[in-house]
């Protein structure tokens, strides 16, 4: 996702966004005016885990690596770090690719800021690493959704209403959700002429792979690996992920640098404009030289 054709020379901050599994980067189209108008340039993978060489696998390294990759010649082009920013899935690969690469294209990595992206460590870890080998993950995951939500519709005009009588759509942005409808889907193949049937875009087999394959190793990871960076949590105030996985490990990692937006796991698309005003409190508080 691109942001308004700013060139990559431009002296601004440089943030590199990473999106949560599902919802293409350009869902996030309003919440990136907002870091714009704000001074920073922003720059993120479409989609996660639709590239045939960076597949889905389990503890998502290829998927690090497709972030790593692009974070590093984003950084190179820019001549400057990065903040590497990320919501939940997106945050979870952040701090990945910050703990294994503190220096990306030859610039130190300025820091982490993780959106409602709670690390999972712990007897939680240790308990999801069990279910994946006795081949449960699936049981138990979000997975259990996705693999069956409803991927086709006969226009965009009907997927935006079907989304639009959803609960987990009902609080958001109505410019957010007709991105993810602009963005989010694409015409369906071989459709006969005259008819614009649509389809999701983020297939769901993927999104589905990536919540059974969630990373039970960050303990590990980061013990071997310890950030180098500082880190920031933007959290919401009613995500029942947040309240799922646990606040232990983040709290580690975050220390003081806690932060709160009203609203679920997906506040980013319920409330652009307060999200980007909070991520600019983060940044400057992870700038601080107390930080």
């Amino acid at each position: 996702a691109q942001d308004g054709g700013q060139t990559l020379t431009t002296r601004m901050s440089l943030i590199i966004f990473s999106h949560a599994n599902s919802f293409p980067a350009s869902t996030y189209r309003l919440l990136f005016k907002s870091l714009r108008a704000r001074g920073h340039t922003v720059r993120g993978i479409e989609k996660f885990g639709h590239d045939p060489a960076y597949p889905v696998t389990d503890n998502w390294p290829w998927l690090a690596k497709q972030l790593h990759v692009f974070a590093a010649d984003q950084c190179a082009q820019a001549g400057q770090g990065a903040w590497l920013v990320g919501h939940s899935l997106g945050g979870i690969l952040s701090v990945m690719v910050a703990a294994r690469h503190p220096v990306l294209g030859g610039h130190a990595v300025r820091g982490v800021v993780l959106l409602d992206s709670p690390m999972i460590g712990g007897w939680k870890a240790q308990a999801l690493r069990v279910g994946k080998a006795a081949g449960m993950a699936g049981r138990f995951s979000p997975g259990k959704v996705s693999i069956k939500r409803r991927w086709h519709w006969p226009s965009r005009e009907d997927a935006l209403t079907f989304f639009q009588g959803k609960r987990a759509f009902a609080a958001w942005h109505p410019q957010m959700l007709q991105d993810y409808v602009d963005h989010g889907l694409e015409p369906m193949p071989g459709a006969p002429t005259g008819k614009t049937p649509v389809q999701l875009s983020f297939r769901r087999e993927v999104e589905t792979d990536i919540y059974n394959m969630l990373p039970d190793n960050l303990d590990s990871l980061l013990r071997r690996h310890p950030l180098r960076c500082p880190l920031a949590y933007i959290g919401g105030t009613r995500s029942h992920e947040g309240r799922q996985v646990g606040m232990d490990l983040t709290r580690k990692l975050a220390g003081k640098q806690i932060f709160w937006v009203e609203g679920s796991h997906l506040y980013p698309m319920e409330q652009p404009l307060e999200t980007a005003a909070a991520l600019e409190r983060a940044l400057a508080a992870l700038s601080s030289p107390s930080s």
